[in-house]
């Protein structure tokens, strides 16, 4: 399932082009309201994100 529907961008102010792509503000971001999991240059929301990942061990299941 998608998020909302991201609102209409402003060049200048939401975005601004850099080598021929796109590259969103924080402003964009923030007013988005989500973090999209795209790890954007600007994203707000990646600041929260804990600073090491962690991994986690499942033990396997003996099957008859």
């Amino acid at each position: 399932m998608r998020g909302p529907k991201p609102p209409k961008a402003i060049e200048g102010e939401d975005y601004y082009l850099e080598g021929g792509r796109v590259v969103f503000t924080a402003e964009y971001h923030l007013k988005r309201g989500y973090c999209c999991n795209s790890k954007c240059r600007h994203c707000p929301y990646r600041e929260s994100a804990p600073a090491e990942s962690v991994t986690l061990t499942v033990p396997r299941l003996k099957l008859p």
